[in-house]
């Protein structure tokens, strides 16, 4: 889609937005702070761009359209070649329309294209003598820019040698990864400093910082290769591809390290395909983009088509829906989970990300607002793309007007006023589950956990109400007599109930784990964590390094779910007492000798005789039909699960094969894209029909 121009009406409009883009030109490329997100510069640019296309005679001399970088401010250091800006197309027709511009200018078709991530970092040139780098230089406005030289040492990726003792000016971008920024964030705040908005700002001002007192990691990735001696010349004729390749060769770092490699592609096709692949995984990238690099990978085609002002003809940056915004925080909600965790929620003016209109952005904890210094009233830097929940990445401190206000914290539960166990970055409230306790039972009881059928929320209510249950533990212990005494509860109503409650008992460890809620797991890590230990006692006995060993399970997890279980031993005590079944079927504990590496490898949470997906990572989406039609998602991970393989709800480059029913859409949409196998509902019960009919096992065809 393409990103629409700002409407400019007359001259005076036409004047004024003339001015705020090159402001925002001059702090986005100068020390990565600016008063407009990407998508609103865009927007802007592009509604100059308009109004001077229908008035050529008025055009101010001082417009961004015609200069690099937007008419960034000059450096003082001579560039050996510009290094210019590239022109925008934001759709497919826009494409195919610069492809048919390329062909006139080179008087043929280009067969041969370089397609890369368009990294959202900051443009530099480095130049090296003899395999040393010996200058580090920004952009600047395209002619020339600011040495930077005193970052030598501090950009990963951009040795200070080179494995060959060539004459070379290698060009790229720096940027800070998303774990690097956070990394930053942390620093800077220890040292008193305001956090960075986002990672490309953070970037650009560490990079141009001359006397700080500390020093944050950014990574170099390589776009461009010059010869800065005769006998480099013959660098000039090689083909982009080639030149990446002898930069990685140097040990320069490229995108070839990444998921999302340069490549090369044959036709408009194979590039459009190339886009839709890029894009697909931007959201799981480990650092931002913000569009595909197309360009005439061949020399002799670049010379023929030659450059403009500001922008190579031979290149175009393919932009994709901005995934960042700028907001205002207008308040903050305190909600309370069902296992008592009190989790903050941001409540922002409404502005549209990546086709979606975000109202509200996760916070984190209340850590995470004090690093971050949030405050109400604050612009702020909303991140979401695709599926991923939309989060606040920092306030736009340089926007701040003084008005605004501290964020308040509880100093009681927001839900039952009880006190708050502060001890941890995620606070909770001291009642734990107990704050919450109706939906902790009906989270328990649901079809996916203990699957009592009867024991919907309303009749929890009666149960909590009436102070017959205080925890898990009491539902097992309900008589018949204290059922018959609820509002409408009678003689057959409440047998029902008492015999779904009684064959829960016999769910297997895997379910009343999960119905446990321990806090870091879900239905498939719960189902991991059974698998890999079998019994409860082994489970209660693993510690942090044991549970580590699980699949899906870090080293900051790990201790966080062994202290969770140690909280819980009075409930699981009484669970065992009251007959719960504390055994996963089919799987093996694992031996007290195997090592961190074999447990890795998941024996003990594969069939015993291996499985027909044994080693494959399936995603199942849409809805399911023939012989799957009556299960549910959860049954149909456990499915995946127990026929050897491992069930996951996001596709990615990992994924291996999609279960594709009705009315699937984005998740297929993906899986094509990346050259994922699908598989029809019926092909895939024909796939794993041994396991299919063995409730036993799961215990899922209740």
């Amino acid at each position: 889609m393409t990103t629409p121009a700002a409407v400019i009406e007359d001259a005076a409009a036409y004047a004024q937005a003339v001015e705020a883009a090159v402001q925002a030109a001059a702090a986005y490329y100068g020390g990565g702070t600016s008063a407009l997100d990407d998508d609103s510069y865009d927007r802007l640019v592009r509604g100059i761009g308009a109004w001077e296309a229908d008035h050529p005679d008025q055009v101010l001399p001082g417009s961004p359209t015609g200069k690099v970088a937007g008419g960034a401010v000059q450096g003082d250091v001579p560039h050996t070649v510009a290094m210019l800006s590239l022109d925008n197309v934001f759709s497919p027709e826009e494409f195919t329309a610069w492809t048919a511009s390329l062909a006139r200018r080179v008087g043929h078709d280009v067969t041969r294209f370089g397609v890369e991530p368009k990294l959202d970092g900051l443009a530099v040139a480095a130049r090296y003598t003899r395999g040393r780098l010996g200058q580090l230089i920004t952009r600047g406005d395209g002619t020339a820019g600011e040495d930077v030289s005193h970052a030598i040492g501090t950009v990963e990726g951009l040795p200070r040698e080179l494995t060959e003792p060539v004459t070379v000016e290698v060009r790229g971008e720096v940027l800070m990864t998303t774990q690097q920024f956070e990394h930053a964030n942390e620093v800077r705040g220890a040292h008193g400093g305001q956090p960075f908005a986002n990672p490309r700002g953070a970037a650009a001002g560490s990079l141009r910082a001359r006397e700080r007192a500390y020093t944050v990691p950014m990574t170099f990735f390589c776009y461009g290769l010059l010869p800065l001696s005769e006998e480099e010349s013959a660098l000039a004729d090689l083909p982009h591809s080639d030149l990446m390749a002898l930069a990685a060769r140097y040990g320069v770092n490229t995108t070839a390290t990444t998921p999302v490699p340069g490549t090369t592609a044959d036709s408009v096709e194979q590039v459009l395909t190339r886009v839709r692949e890029i894009a697909a995984l931007r959201s799981e990238l480990p650092f931002g983009i913000d569009g595909i690099v197309i360009r005439a990978d061949l020399a002799a085609d670049q010379r023929a088509a030659g450059s403009g002002s500001r922008a190579p003809r031979w290149a175009v940056a393919y932009k994709l829906p901005a995934v960042e915004k700028i907001t205002r925080l207008t308040a903050v909600e305190w909600n309370v989970g069902r296992t008592g965790v009190i989790a903050p929620r941001a409540v922002l003016e409404p502005v549209e990300i990546d086709g979606a209109t975000i109202t509200y952005a996760t916070l984190h904890n209340p850590a995470d607002i004090t690093r971050r210094d949030l405050r109400l009233g604050d612009q702020v830097m909303v991140h979401r793309a695709g599926d991923v929940i939309p989060r606040v990445e920092a306030p736009v401190v340089h926007l701040r007007t003084g008005e605004e206000q501290p964020i308040v914290f509880p100093e009681v539960c927001p839900r039952c006023g009880a006190g708050i166990d502060t001890g941890q970055e995620r606070w909770r409230c001291e009642q734990g589950r107990n704050c919450h306790l109706v939906a902790s039972l009906a989270y328990a009881a649901g079809r996916d956990q203990l699957d009592i059928e009867g024991l919907g929320h309303t009749r929890v209510v009666q149960l909590v109400d009436a102070g017959l249950v205080a925890d898990l533990a009491d539902l097992f212990t309900l008589t018949r007599e204290q059922l018959l005494g609820l509002d409408r509860m009678g003689g057959t109503s409440t047998d029902n109930l008492l015999a779904a409650i009684d064959t829960a008992r016999g769910r297997p460890l895997s379910r009343v784990l999960c119905a446990l809620g321990v806090r870091g797991t879900g239905r498939s890590m719960s189902r991991r964590i059974a698998r890999h230990f079998a019994t409860m006692d082994h489970i209660r006995a693993a510690d942090a390094e044991a549970m580590r060993r699980v699949e899906g399970i870090g080293t900051e997890k790990a201790p966080s779910i062994v202290e969770e279980l140690a909280t819980l031993a009075p409930l699981i005590d009484r669970l065992v007492a009251a007959g719960l079944n504390m055994t996963e079927p089919g799987a093996t504990p694992p031996a007290p000798e195997e090592t961190a590496g074999e447990a890795a490898g998941g024996t003990a949470a594969e069939p015993a005789d291996g499985g027909p997906l044994t080693g494959m990572t399936v995603v199942v989406t849409g809805t399911m039909t023939d012989a799957l039609e009556n299960l549910s998602r959860n049954q149909m991970n456990e499915l995946v699960e127990r026929a050897g393989g491992r069930a996951s709800s996001t596709v990615s480059r990992k994924t291996t094969l999609v279960v594709a029913g009705e009315g699937a859409g984005s998740k297929r949409a993906k899986a094509e894209t990346l050259g994922i196998e699908l598989i029809t509902p019926a092909a895939f019960a024909a796939l794993v029909a041994d396991h299919l009919d063995r409730p036993a096992t799961a215990a899922s065809a209740d």
